[in-house]
C-alpha cells in the first residue's frame, strides 16, 4: 500500500499529476482543490489512496489529510465511487463540503454531476456526525481563492471537464457562456463554475 509519494512533479493538470520518484513516474488522479495546492510547484509530497480493481490499480492524490479523509468517507457511501468523490471534492473545498454535510444541504450536493436526490440524501445520512473536524493548518482553501488568469484557460478547463466525464457539446456550451461573461477567468474558476452549470 502506498501511503504517499515525494518527488518531482513532472506534469500537472486539473485532474491528474505525474510524480517522479526514483526515476519512476506515477500517474495520480487529483481533484481541482489538490491541483490548486500544487500549482507552480516543481516537487512535493502527495498523500495517496490506492484503489485496486480487477482491471486497474488507481492512485488518488491529496494535498491534505482532510481532503483524503473526506475522499475515503465518501467512498463508503453506496452509489459514490472514486470518480464521483473526486468530482465532489473538485466542486467543494474540504471545509465547504464538511459544512454542507453537517448542515444537511442536499441541494448543494445535487448540484454535483452524478449526484441525484437519493445519493445526496444518502451522503448526508451516512456521513453526518462521522466527519472528523478539520485541524488548524490542514485545510486547503477553495480553488477560487488563489486563482489566476492566463491564456488558454478555456481550452485547459475544457480538457479537464472532459476527463471528468462531461460531453463535448455540454462543455462547449458551458465554457463559452462562462468565458463570454468573464473573459479573464482562470482555469480553476472556469472549471468550478462549469461544474455548477453542467
Amino acid at each position: 500500500m502506498i501511503a504517499y509519494l515525494r518527488g518531482d512533479i513532472a506534469e500537472l493538470t486539473p485532474t491528474m499529476m505525474i510524480v517522479e520518484c526514483g526515476g519512476v513516474g506515477y500517474s495520480v488522479n487529483i481533484s481541482l482543490t489538490t491541483y490548486t495546492a500544487y500549482q507552480g510547484k516543481r516537487e512535493g509530497k502527495v498523500l495517496i489512496t490506492q484503489i485496486i480493481r480487477e482491471d486497474a490499480h488507481l492512485l488518488y492524490g491529496f494535498a491534505t489529510s482532510a481532503e483524503q479523509e473526506l475522499f475515503r468517507q465518501l467512498n463508503t457511501v453506496s452509489g459514490v465511487g472514486p470518480n464521483t468523490a473526486r468530482v465532489i471534492l473538485s466542486t467543494y473545498a474540504p471545509a465547504e463540503l464538511n459544512q454542507i454535510i453537517t448542515l444537511g444541504q442536499t441541494e448543494a450536493l445535487k448540484a454535483v454531476k452524478g449526484i441525484g436526490l437519493k445519493t445526496a440524501q444518502r451522503i448526508i445520512v451516512d456521513l453526518k456526525g462521522k466527519l472528523v473536524p478539520l485541524e488548524d493548518g490542514v485545510e486547503v482553501t477553495s480553488p477560487l481563492a488563489d486563482a489566476y488568469a492566463h491564456a488558454g484557460a478555456a481550452e485547459e478547463a475544457s480538457k479537464a471537464l472532459k476527463m471528468l466525464g462531461y460531453g463535448d457539446a455540454d462543455i462547449r456550451k458551458a465554457v463559452r457562456s462562462i468565458v463570454t461573461s468573464s473573459p479573464s477567468m482562470s482555469v480553476e474558476e472556469i472549471i468550478k463554475k462549469a461544474l455548477r452549470l453542467l
